[in-house]
């Protein structure tokens, strides 16, 4: 069945100036919980949701979704509104994510947090994590915690996909416990960034 949208595809392109605006003010009152200064850039964003199988079955859990140029592209890919969750721990961000994506499960909670989140709302094995989370701003030990917590929380081989301005893995290869693949690094963004994805071995 082919997915069915509210509104054409023009009229809920996001509003990248207010977006902006929004993630600088937000990152100044919390940089640490924020990560970034700005939104994902649109190549980035693609880049992300282009590692998501739209043919897939089961939900697609979206952590740090902030104000929705991730979710914009998942959708833009054929992933249905329906099939996502977002958790996000900003309430603003939250607020705007349903306004702007009324038929997704938005939730706020603490995404290095999973099954505490997702058990807020409706839980069946994941296709596909999507994060973007600021993972560098944490301990190495809350990294690999949360790449375990998200194993557990999916179906079999699928991914894990998380962004990160670094050269190297968020969770490097040693303690991935699967196969890590990354992106080519993704100039058009500020920062630069690389897409790094991970399944279970």
């Amino acid at each position: 069945m082919m997915p069915t949208q509210s509104l054409p595809r023009l009229d809920r392109k996001i509003p990248r100036l207010d977006d902006e605006v929004r993630f600088i003010r937000s990152w100044l009152e919390k940089p640490l919980a924020i990560g970034a200064v700005t939104p994902s850039s649109r190549p980035l964003a693609r880049t992300m949701a282009g590692y998501v199988d739209p043919n897939s079955s089961g939900p697609i859990i979206e952590l740090g979704p902030g104000t929705g140029p991730v979710t914009e592209a998942l959708l833009d890919r054929g992933i249905e509104q329906e099939r996502l969750t977002l958790v996000e721990f900003n309430p603003t961000f939250c607020q705007l994510l349903r306004s702007r994506f009324p038929r997704a499960t938005v939730i706020q909670g603490d995404a290095y947090n999973i099954f505490r989140s997702v058990s807020k709302g409706t839980f069946e094995p994941a296709a596909a994590i999507v994060s973007g989370l600021p993972l560098f701003t944490k301990p190495l030990k809350t990294r690999a915690r949360l790449l375990r917590d998200a194993y557990m929380a999916m179906q079999p081989g699928s991914p894990f996909v998380q962004f990160t301005y670094a050269v190297v893995p968020p969770v490097p290869k040693m303690l991935a416990g699967g196969h890590v693949e990354a992106s080519d690094r993704i100039w058009l963004n500020l920062p630069p960034a690389r897409v790094w994805v991970y399944r279970k071995g």
